[in-house]
């Protein structure tokens, strides 16, 4: 199944000719993959066959320049491949894996303190606590419109209000500011095929590369002795 199935656009219909040629690109051109979705005039319905209901998500309406460039205001295919790998590490799903990025039970977020880092619309860490976890961290950069939407989704999704503040991802020695490391880095494409990750793939074609994700699992730093 498709790692965007599981999405639906709500709202108004909309006659711009712009919204028509973005979604007949798919169509056009069926190796094409969508990795953003939403707008600030229509929300996203998020289904899982192991919800007992669809979550609902709203776009940030961010008006700034500064805080555009951020793209914090869509969900992307990154949230929609955690949020799927968090329910089948913990729900025991038999999902397409080939193991290159460890055992998919390391999703397991039972009983577990999560952090997602630049959360966007918050599916995955609103997963995350709907499957188990102990304590759910939710962060992004501190733009307000894009703080507002993250919480109202938060709140809409489990009911309960999580902690906000803005970390740096892969960075070594932000990371370290906290005490974490990456344990693990690879790529899992939209069809789940996966690969080992590199930081620059040089002249890979784009329409080749953005059906790629970068995966990451991150552990608290082993002190030594």
């Amino acid at each position: 199944m498709a790692l965007t199935s599981r999405l639906a656009l709500t709202g108004p219909d909309t006659t711009d000719p712009e919204d028509y040629l973005s979604s007949s690109l798919g169509i056009i051109f069926p190796d094409d993959v969508t990795n953003q979705h939403g707008d600030a005039d229509h929300g996203l319905l998020y289904t899982s066959p192991h919800l007992p209901q669809p979550l609902q998500f709203s776009l940030a309406n961010v008006t700034e320049e500064k805080e555009r460039h951020l793209f914090s205001h869509y969900l992307w295919n990154s949230s929609l491949m955690l949020a799927e790998l968090i329910e089948a590490g913990t729900l025991g799903l038999d999902i397409p894996w080939s193991g290159l990025g460890g055992e998919i039970k390391d999703f397991d977020v039972t009983g577990r303190e999560t952090v997602e880092l630049g959360a966007g619309t918050a599916l995955p860490s609103i997963m995350g606590g709907l499957m188990g976890s102990k304590r759910v961290v939710v962060t992004d950069y501190p733009a307000p419109e894009v703080i507002k939407t993250l919480k109202e989704n938060v709140l809409r999704g489990v009911e309960k209000k999580n902690g906000v503040d803005g970390r740096g991802f892969f960075d070594k020695e932000k990371l370290a500011e906290v005490g974490l490391e990456v344990e693990r880095l690879w790529e899992r494409d939209c069809d789940g095929g996966e690969r080992e990750w590199v930081w620059d793939r040089g002249v890979e074609d784009i329409s080749v590369r953005k059906r790629w994700l970068a995966v990451g699992v991150l552990r608290r730093i082993r002190k030594s002795g």
